[in-house]
């Protein structure tokens, strides 16, 4: 950690550490005062509204994307902010000066496994003292109302700023970048841009997102021991946290040997079921945002190691468990994939982790999602990637009917003007005066802007719950984030 402060420190050693505005705490203070209910109240409202993307539909045409955004045009209204709606992006504005600061954040929420929640993931649970259960409270809606009531205290106090504040808040950012690649050519870029979708102190580097997704499709002889019906995983950005399949054919003293085994990975849960057909296996891990694989227990890798020394029908069930035990197992840096690992100074190592299985028919795809920093060149790892997949399948006489491979570019800054105000605004408030900036797994819209840099809405050290079963934010949190997001939009604004 202290070579990546020094590294860090390098990075901005232009930048000296700036005044802040007198009235900062008095202003942030006023908006926690006034407004720490109402943002808990709007934040019920938008996360009632499952705006999860379906491709059968698109966002602007979809109804739960359709409400939720006469939600926001009736806040913007009341809150006296003007607003546009651009179909897959929104607007809502403070002030018509020539130059503007966009807080960039999104209103689009991953899928969520009902079963997996005390109540309806779109109905905020209280029964947890100071926390707020449910989807998009942390990812990425409790954002937009602590940024909306962040500007009300501005409106309110009579604040003047040299630049417009304009929230963007876009519809597709969980599953498709496109329509904002697209509206971005025309959008004119701002002064400052700040992304409130990633992790404090603040962000000044993400990892690449990345997909290696290899397709089996071999048919099962079903005379020896073999698995079917192998599942896992919700969606791509997602650690998984089930897994489960049918073991056929096998002796008492394999399945023995299984449970046996199964005690020793203590990390995951095993739960063993006899069945007409067979012997079904299920395991219960703990599902974490996949830029942070360390943060979760993967169930599809764990599920698979129990296998590593068992000799299966090379169905495409089989296949795949053997894929995963000789090219990932549970380490989640790809050490075991050929030679793709690597790791930067700041921003640490690549992560490789198996998210979900898709079954079609006999075929089976298996979503492998990396996060890679810079430091390596993308036609040396999609090569390395491809010569790790080529050496297996000749290893264990497989042909895979295809390898989709997505290799994402990461962002590592070496100047950002407002990089330092944030940290200072991020010191002040929190006390931390060792906080630095800091490189991350995920990768957010800032990607798309100038020099964006993210500041909140998640603590370091601590977990976080985006994209996860277990999604929540704390009442504390909320009151943090909305003192330094007023700060950030009054220091911004006048800088």
């Amino acid at each position: 950690m202290k070579k990546l402060a020094l590294l860090c420190s390098a990075l901005f050693a232009f930048s000296a550490h700036a005044q802040l505005h007198t009235n900062i705490d008095s202003v942030a203070d006023y908006a926690v005062d006034t407004y720490q209910q109402s943002q808990i109240h709007t934040l019920t409202n938008l996360v009632a509204f499952p705006t999860v993307n379906k491709e059968s539909i698109p966002a602007p045409q979809n109804p739960d994307f359709i409400n939720f955004k006469s939600v926001l045009k009736m806040k913007a209204a009341e809150l006296g902010f003007d607003y546009q709606d651009l179909g897959y992006t929104v607007l809502i504005g403070m002030g018509d000066q020539n130059e503007k600061i966009t807080v960039v954040t999104h209103g689009d929420v991953q899928p969520a496994n009902a079963s997996k929640w005390k109540q309806s993931p779109f109905i905020i649970d209280t029964s947890k003292p100071g926390k707020l259960v449910g989807r998009g409270t942390e990812d990425d809606k409790g954002a937009i109302a602590t940024a909306l009531y962040a500007m009300k205290a501005i409106k309110d106090k009579g604040i003047e700023l040299n630049n417009r504040i304009e929230l963007m808040i876009y519809l597709a950012e969980e599953s498709d970048w496109g329509p904002l690649t697209e509206f971005m050519k025309t959008y004119e870029q701002p002064k400052y841009a700040v992304t409130i979708d990633a992790s404090y102190p603040v962000v000044v580097a993400e990892k690449g997102w990345s997909l290696i997704a290899p397709t089996f499709n071999a048919t099962s002889k079903q005379t020896g021991m073999y698995v079917s019906d192998l599942a896992g995983g919700a969606f791509k950005s997602q650690i998984p946290e089930d897994a489960s399949l049918v073991l056929h054919n096998a002796s008492a003293a394999v399945i023995n040997s299984l449970k046996a085994k199964a005690k020793t990975l203590s990390d995951v849960e095993f739960n063993f079921e006899e069945l007409a057909e067979g012997l079904k296996i299920t395991v219960k891990g703990v599902s974490a945002h996949s830029s942070e694989p360390e943060s979760g227990v993967n169930a599809i890798a764990h599920l698979s190691e129990l296998f590593k020394d068992v000799a299966l029908e090379n169905n495409s069930d089989g296949q795949l468990i053997k894929f995963v035990n000789q090219l990932i197992g549970l380490d989640i840096h790809g050490k075991q994939f050929g030679n793709i690992a690597y790791e930067h100074e700041f921003m640490g190592p690549m992560s490789v982790a198996p998210t979900v299985i898709e079954r079609d028919g006999n075929a089976l795809t298996l979503a492998i999602n990396a996060r890679r920093p810079v430091g390596k060149d993308e036609n040396l790892l999609k090569a390395q990637i491809n010569s790790a997949i080529k050496e297996w399948e000749t290893a264990n006489n497989v042909t895979l009917t295809k390898v989709e491979t997505i290799i994402g570019t990461p962002m590592l800054l070496d100047s950002a003007p407002h990089a330092q105000k944030l940290l200072d605004i991020f010191k002040h408030f929190t006390g931390d005066e060792k906080a630095d900036f800091v490189s991350i797994g995920g990768g957010t819209n800032a990607k798309l802007f100038d020099n964006a840099v993210s500041f909140g809405p998640s603590m370091p050290g601590k977990r976080y719950t985006g994209h996860s079963e277990h999604e929540f934010i704390t009442l504390e949190q909320l009151a943090l984030n909305l003192r330094m997001y007023t700060a950030m939009m009054i220091e911004l604004g006048n800088m």
